[in-house]
């Protein structure tokens, strides 16, 4: 099922590629090149229950330590308010 608006700002959806990016544990998973309808507005990825199937894969590889992973240099900032 193709999503017609963006539930956030109501922008328009077109498909591109985008970066599906998650923090488990102390460490951090860069999916890149990830199929999804993008807002044209705000950039609110969705993505097609297929889509999501793999992403749910690759995140179960990751938790077990079977994933092969190039690692990513990631920074951490705390907000102090």
């Amino acid at each position: 099922m193709r999503p017609n608006k963006c539930s956030f700002c109501k922008g328009r959806l077109h498909k591109d590629k985008t970066e599906f990016v998650a923090k488990v544990n102390s460490g951090v998973i860069s999916i890149k090149g990830v199929p999804a309808y993008v807002c044209e507005n705000c950039g609110e990825a969705y993505f097609t229950p297929e889509i999501s199937r793999k992403i749910d894969e690759i995140m179960r590889e990751f938790h077990k330590g079977t994933l092969l992973a190039k690692p990513i240099a990631a920074g951490e900032v705390e907000l102090k308010v």
